[in-house]
């Protein structure tokens, strides 16, 4: 039975997912649950959690910090995030950690299953890798990796601590002399097994280590710089399918340099973006140090580009794009320029979309998930047609939220569903899915139409059904509460004074003296 961590801080999120779960999967997981992050970090120092659900905000500790402690406690553990409709920035930093999968409230059941039987094969497949180790070996390896990707994760690790770390790891063989290699698969990362069945056994006596990063990139330390050559000819000897690349460190002669190695490697490595498709090379970092970088940004442009998001400018929309990502351009100049340019395309375009128009469809979500770094692809060719087909889907989506604004049937019909539901229990998840619009467009679009907050008016409609029966029946205030739908009598008489300016009880009084044969007068303000 796997172990699976639930960590929410509203308990009815907490209950609800481990009713589903523990529903759907009887025998599956022991499910735990944590209140914060640091509640979680407690649980999993406890013993070992094999799936972690987060929620990205909570007190004490969110959800970002505690996967940055996951990383390194239990790197192996798989871990999914829970985001609401206003941690989209949130979500896309947990995106540079090991995160396997990205859920959005409110929670779809279906899709939750789907992204728990991912995880749960990717869990198998892993486990039967492990198996096929002896256990001293496996003890040992996990101690390497452990060590390594705590090197990895840290840039700023000082030199005695990550050399000392190396030695515990028995990485010590490798001085006076080696260099650390970065291989990179152009698409299906499985394709690294090829690469570690050839590691396993064809090292010849020689110091070779080898771990996956976070970023699924086969990383190979050596103390024998021709091992990368006779790697790269096992590979081509095999028919890979896709093109790969070695990122190769300048030679280290001292552990305590391992980190800047890795760097280096993982550097030399970026550089396969910008080669020919279908190529695969050996790329040594001394050939890329020295490339200039483009003297600024083309902000302008970007902005132009943002403008157009919505109207029927396609071929400019098009035009623009291929003016900012120059392929001549950019393969000259250094990888920096094209991470700053890739960040400002997302942060400029892409994350104003969802400023602007809440958050698209899930299908959406992962794409922009993936454009978020150009790293998910295997040239920069891949990366500007997926990054073209995104703006395009965003350019639709937008002039899709545009109309809805413009003839609101949608809100139409949800305020009828309100008039018709509401002495039960409403909420906004429930009449934006009846509507068929996504929670945070509905939002924008139920106060754009109605001048109210989804609650604000669901109250005042209770209200006014409410004042309606104070008027012409001798029901009591309790039942009346109940009636439209209102929790207690305290929640209502609250309710009522706010919008109304006195209580139930004295509006009823003054309708009856108002309706009273003779009475005479206006009616009194307040009713």
């Amino acid at each position: 039975m796997r172990t699976l961590l639930i960590v929410d801080d509203e308990k009815n999120i907490r209950a609800g997912l481990k009713a589903m779960i523990e529903r759907r999967y009887r025998d599956r997981y022991d499910v735990s649950l944590a209140a914060d992050g640091a509640e979680a970090l407690d649980v999993i120092r406890g013993g070992r959690i094999d799936i972690l659900i987060t929620d990205i905000r909570m007190p004490e500790m969110d959800g970002l910090a505690l996967i940055r402690h996951v990383a390194e406690l239990s790197p192996n553990t798989a871990v999914i995030i829970l985001s609401g409709h206003d941690d989209f920035q949130y979500a896309k930093e947990a995106i540079k950690f090991h995160v396997r999968e990205y859920l959005l409230k409110p929670i779809v059941r279906e899709e939750m299953y789907g992204i728990l039987d991912r995880v749960e094969a990717e869990l198998g497949r892993a486990a039967e890798a492990e198996s096929r180790l002896g256990e001293a070996d496996r003890v040992r390896e996990e101690l390497r990796a452990a060590q390594l990707h705590y090197l990895f994760v840290h840039p700023a690790i000082d030199p005695a601590d990550a050399a000392a770390r190396c030695r515990s790891a028995g990485l010590e063989c490798l001085e006076p002399a080696y260099w650390v290699g970065a291989l990179r698969f152009a698409g299906d990362r499985g394709q690294n097994v090829l690469a570690q069945e050839f590691l396993a056994r064809g090292a010849d006596g020689r110091a070779v280590f080898h771990l996956e990063d976070q970023d699924g990139c086969l990383i190979v330390l050596t103390d024998e710089a021709a091992l990368f050559d006779r790697l790269m000819l096992h590979l081509k000897e095999k028919s890979v399918s896709s093109a790969y690349h070695i990122g190769l460190s300048r030679m280290k002669e001292r552990l305590e340099d391992v980190r800047a190695a890795y760097a280096e490697a993982r550097r030399a490595a970026g550089y396969s973006l910008l080669q020919p498709r279908c190529s695969s090379s050996i790329i040594r970092y001394e050939s890329v140090m020295d490339r200039k970088d483009a003297p600024e940004l083309p902000v302008d442009d970007m902005r132009r580009l943002a403008n157009m998001i919505g109207t029927d400018r396609e071929a400019d929309m098009k035009a623009v794009l291929m003016r900012l990502f120059d392929l001549k351009k950019v393969s000259e100049v250094s990888l920096d320029y094209l991470e700053r340019l890739s960040k400002l395309l997302n942060e400029t375009v892409f994350d104003d979309v969802f400023r602007a128009y809440g958050e698209a469809s899930l299908e959406i979500l992962r794409q922009y998930k993936r454009v978020g770094s150009i790293y998910h692809f295997s040239d920069i060719h891949e990366y500007f047609h997926e990054a073209e087909n995104l703006l395009f889907r965003l350019n639709e989506y937008v002039r899709t939220v545009r109309s809805t604004l413009g003839d609101n049937r949608e809100m139409r019909k949800a305020v009828a569903y309100i008039e018709a539901h509401y002495a039960e229990d409403l909420n906004m998840a429930t009449v934006s899915n009846h509507v068929s619009l996504n929670y945070s467009y509905f939002s924008e679009l139920f106060k754009e139409f109605t001048g109210q907050s989804f609650v604000s008016y669901v109250k005042s409609v209770r209200i006014e059904k409410a004042k309606a029966l104070l008027a012409r029946t001798d029901d009591k205030i309790f039942e009346i509460c109940q009636r439209v739908g209102f929790e207690n009598a305290k929640q209502f008489n609250r309710v009522f004074r706010e919008l109304e300016g006195v209580p139930a009880s004295e509006y009823r009084a003054r309708r009856q003296a108002v309706a009273k044969p003779g009475s005479g007068g206006a009616e009194p303000a307040g009713s």
